[in-house]
């Protein structure tokens, strides 16, 4: 359910890397030795990608191949990866490298006892070429059980330059510019932004950014973890700016009923679609990926972005997805599943998607050169120029029944004050009340 979030029909160039495992060069993975050393052994990735995300990501297991001589086979789970991956374990079938799509998951997996501590030279990659913070995401306690291989930058507004250079406005650096913004856009004859309120998930993404930026990321920790309380003042303050969007219909093409009824893809068209109705739409870098692929959209031409503003004096935020590779401590080539993640921590590895389109990388190692675009190394040269300080997407941090389930949970409580924005309070108190139960579960 959740799992669009982070890559929904994320871009694909197709067949840019072909040749990619070659060209990246880089000598042998370090614990498989040289050579062809895993001859003979085959192992088993399960994980939620399909389509041109399974596909990019097959250049990486041919490349780990063509490297090693192990056998690769990748398993798609769907969305609900927990269930799956449960469920294979109790039939004695396993498989050896699970990509996890939350970090609640990877702590779920950790708890049942499921996975095997990362190698030292994957740890070693890991302190060397990742922001802290990616590793304390991939752990449990003081133990590294999940490297994050793809992530995904969930701080961009992607604007239409035609309809902004028509209104006359610049890409605008704090909220309330951009709501100011927006009333230009929509004086001009298009609505400012196209909301997605029917996929709760994106109105999570809103209100984190809001509030990442407003309350600092001390305090964003805090709410994630649920030691702070969603009555929180703070949490009122985010709710409040957030409601000054969505209380002015000017702003929301729509208004408030027509963002109920448009789901991700049908904002993004709202936008670069051939019959535009408003002039940006919040939402993650694989915004491009629909416009691209959907709407033949040239990115940094006809479809562009600007980082999602600060607000009240903070600073601008960088709220991040990701998938992170974990070892099964119940598959049957843990040897060659622990060398395949020493070769995912590489460089060598990331520039294989990189190079096919619809993948960022948190490795700060890799050239920005192995990008095929260059609004893919802007998006990659933020998030990791953010290092630290970036915060992982807040609702994939919580239990999903809070954070993750439609109709439900907080997903629901947004939609409803997404419906009817004049009580921040009120909305503050049903979140705590749903908090509180999902988080005793």
């Amino acid at each position: 359910m959740m799992r669009r979030r982070t890559t929904l029909l994320a871009s694909c160039t197709a067949l840019a890397l072909a040749l990619g495992a070659t060209a990246c060069g880089g000598g042998p993975v370090a614990a498989g030795g040289g050579g062809k050393s895993l001859s003979g052994q085959t192992i088993t990735v399960a994980g939620v990608w399909s389509g041109s995300e399974q596909k990019n990501f097959q250049k990486v297991l041919d490349a780990f191949t063509a490297k090693t001589g192990a056998k690769t086979q990748f398993v798609s789970t769907g969305d609900n990866v927990s269930t799956v991956v449960g469920s294979k374990i109790e039939g004695g079938n396993a498989p050896d490298v699970v990509m996890v799509p939350q970090v609640g998951v990877l702590q779920q997996f950790a708890k049942e006892g499921w996975l095997k501590p990362l190698s030292k030279t994957t740890e070693q990659s890991v302190d060397t070429n990742y922001a802290s913070v990616w590793k304390k995401y991939g752990s449990v306690g003081d133990t590294l059980y999940g490297l994050y291989f793809k992530a995904a930058h969930k701080s961009t507004v992607w604007y239409s330059p035609a309809a902004l250079d028509q209104a006359g406005v610049k890409p605008p650096t704090t909220y309330d510019a951009m709501l100011k913004a927006g009333h230009t856009v929509s004086d001009s004859g298009l609505a400012a932004f196209s909301v997605a309120g029917q996929d709760g998930w994106t109105l999570t993404d809103w209100f984190e950014n809001i509030y990442l930026s407003q309350a600092g990321p001390e305090k964003y920790d805090a709410l994630a973890a649920h030691r702070l309380k969603w009555t929180d003042p703070t949490v009122v303050e985010a709710l409040t700016t957030l409601g000054e969007l969505f209380k002015d219909k000017q702003l929301m093409a729509g208004g408030q009923k027509g963002a109920l009824n448009t789901d991700f893809p049908g904002s993004v068209e709202k936008v670069f679609g051939p019959k535009p109705e408003a002039g940006m739409v919040y939402e993650g870098d694989f915004v491009a990926g629909v416009a691209k692929d959907q709407f033949g959209k040239k990115i940094g031409q006809d479809a562009n972005f600007f980082p999602f503003p600060a607000v009240d004096g903070g600073k601008a935020p960088v709220v991040s997805g990701g998938d992170a590779a974990v070892v099964l401590k119940d598959g049957k080539n843990q040897k060659a599943a622990m060398t395949f993640l020493e070769y995912l921590a590489t460089p060598e590895a990331a520039a294989v998607w990189a190079g096919a389109g619809g993948f960022l990388s948190p490795n700060k190692k890799l050239d920005l050169a192995s990008y095929s675009d260059d609004i893919a190394r802007e998006t990659a040269k933020s998030l990791v120029a953010a290092g630290d300080s970036v915060r992982f997407d807040m609702s994939d941090q919580a239990p999903a029944a809070f954070g993750g389930t439609k109709g439900a949970g907080e997903w629901k409580i947004l939609q409803d004050f997404l419906r009817d924005p004049s009580d921040p309070k009120a909305t503050a108190a049903e979140l705590e009340k749903a908090a509180a139960k999902a988080y005793q579960g």
